[in-house]
């Protein structure tokens, strides 16, 4: 990309600290969702409506990149998340959204063999039937902590994958909530839902978000047993769509954000989601795990200021840099993707007060009403990789800050 591009397209941003030095539309199909980098490679997710599922792009040049490899998804199917370790990457396989009419898709989890990183060969797939799989977690072998289905249960629900034969995936154990599965007492209101949306781990922790009932924090040193250790819940005109839990490196503080819906949704609904949780506040909030079996709020990150919420396209967070194992680590400073506020920096050196120091706001794709920044990694040398799922492609965007600890 030329570096007269890149300044046209900041010149057009509302920005401060951070700056756009890359970007692409990956061919003409911006619909982009998760991210993960490796070795100069972006494996970028879609939502699939064209049938591109995953994008393998050279970011080698991050002022240049360049789509090398795209693989396709099923006909009602979203490919739209990506997890990369070692030589394997993880695909999902779940029932499309934007695809109500299609009769069939493929629901599970893909795994593809990276002996040559730019064109990912399928070894094998690990049906999840039902829904399928929205999103992973696979940062060192063998386990993959994957959010899937299976008949007997009302939604989605964490599975723990062996992957220490890639080719040959075999599930080693499985936790939900009381009451998703049948014949068991749903403890909850008919109009929350309880499903997992992912499980960020550390060590023999996992912090699972479950939707409309906030998070669970659960202890996972015998994966045969996953067992719940406590429990955040969040009143429902307060939060919904609890999206991601991320515990700061070396800290006894956690990150909580819940998803921004669009309000725009068929007859109140879509995907599962009610009315109430698509109409409740949509906020990013710091909590204390000092005690992790009483995880409580310390309070919640300031709103980015602008007029958004007036603004077309949905408006709230949606998801944090996860700071897996080789990318960019902070115990102080967090990046989030914030829709139609496109990209927000936090400084949480103390989170009873977290401020805001950085965001840039790119301008909306041709076509598009509103810019909705969905996903990002951080590298360690602090680019950030971000997505635009309205047709915006991949921006590489670099700190004007310092970001160290």
């Amino acid at each position: 990309m030329s570096g007269t591009l890149a300044e046209k397209l900041q010149s057009e941003s509302d920005a401060s600290g951070l700056r756009i030095v890359g970007h692409t539309d990956l061919g003409g199909h911006g619909d982009c969702m998760h991210v993960e980098v490796r070795d100069g490679l972006a494996y970028v997710g879609h939502m699939g409506g064209d049938r591109i599922g995953t994008s393998v792009v050279d970011v080698s040049d991050p002022t240049a990149p360049r789509v090398v490899t795209q693989l396709t998804s099923p006909p009602g199917t979203h490919t739209h998340k990506v997890q990369v370790a070692g030589d394997v990457l993880l695909v999902n396989h779940e029932q499309n959204f934007l695809e109500p009419d299609a009769p069939t898709w493929s629901a599970g989890l893909a795994v593809y063999d990276l002996a040559d990183p730019e064109r990912p060969e399928r070894i094998a797939f690990h049906p999840t039937p039902g829904k399928g799989v929205h999103r992973m977690t696979y940062t060192s072998a063998p386990y993959a902590y994957v959010t899937g289905s299976d008949e007997g249960y009302d939604d989605q629900f964490l599975l723990i994958l062996d992957l220490g034969d890639p080719r040959h995936p075999v599930e080693a154990g499985r936790w939900w909530v009381p009451g998703m599965r049948e014949g068991e007492t749903r403890t909850w209101p008919e109009h929350r839902r309880a499903a997992l949306h992912h499980a960020v781990v550390r060590g023999d922790r996992a912090y699972a978000t479950w939707w409309d009932l906030g998070m669970f924090v659960l202890d996972v040193s015998d994966p045969a047993r996953p067992r719940p250790i406590g429990h955040l819940a969040l009143d429902e005109a307060e939060s919904g769509c609890t999206h991601t839990a991320l515990p700061l490196p070396g800290r006894d503080v956690l990150v909580l954000v819940d998803e921004a819906m669009s309000p725009h949704g068929p007859h109140g609904r879509m995907n599962g989601i009610s009315a109430a949780s698509r109409n409740a506040p949509k906020l990013i909030r710091t909590v204390d795990i000092s005690d992790e079996t009483a995880p409580a709020v310390i309070a919640t990150v300031p709103e980015p200021v602008g007029g958004f919420r007036a603004r077309a396209g949905r408006f709230g967070p949606h998801n944090l840099h996860e700071m897996g194992p080789g990318t960019f680590q902070s115990s102080r400073y967090v990046h989030a993707t914030y829709f139609n506020a496109g990209l927000r920096v936090y400084d949480l050196l103390d989170p009873a007060r977290p401020r805001e120091i950085a965001h840039l706001v790119p301008p909306p794709a041709p076509g598009a009403e509103a810019i909705q920044l969905n996903d990002l990694t951080v590298a360690p040398d602090g680019l950030i990789y971000a997505t635009d799922r309205s047709g915006g492609g991949l921006y590489i965007v670099a700190p004007e800050i310092d970001l160290t600890d």
